[in-house]
């Protein structure tokens, strides 16, 4: 009887234990998360290498720009004919990704290593520049590609 007892404290405990485990007021729920269409992922929090398009009131949101230009060209939409934007890396809040300026050689979350900047640097690129390099398959994320940005 004594072993019954046990056994039932027991089931009742860990029942107890698992139910106060999942907390579901310190988690996410589902319409919050932002999912990339195109790779599945969710995106930072950070919202840095993220970007956007609002098509006909509908926002999709990416957290790659490679991802937005492969699945803007799988659904043949024509990125110059939606509101695009993408987080820039120095201030730090979305811009139009016509307007900025793009480094090629950063890690972003697809390895594509484009990365936007509102302000000019060295060596960038504009946005039409890294459409034609990510549909050709020349970025970050190919390795010929890699060795030949990196230098080895």
């Amino acid at each position: 009887m004594k072993k019954f007892k046990f056994l039932q404290i027991a089931f009742y405990l860990s029942l107890f234990v698992i139910l106060t485990a999942c907390d579901s007021s310190s988690k996410e729920s589902k319409e919050d998360l932002r999912i990339c269409p195109q790779c599945n992922m969710e995106l930072p929090k950070s919202n840095i290498h993220t970007s956007t398009i609002n098509q006909n009131g509908d926002m999709h949101y990416f957290d790659d720009v490679g991802c937005m230009i492969l699945w803007a060209k799988d659904e043949n939409i024509d990125l110059k004919s939606v509101k695009t934007e993408i987080f820039s890396n120095d201030t730090k809040k979305y811009i139009d990704t016509f307007e900025a300026f793009y480094k090629i050689n950063e890690r972003t979350p697809m390895l594509y290593g484009f990365s936007a900047y509102e302000k000019p640097q060295d060596g960038s690129i504009d946005f039409d520049e890294v459409i034609i390099r990510m549909l050709r398959g020349e970025h970050m994320a190919n390795p010929k590609i890699r060795k030949q940005i990196l230098g080895y």
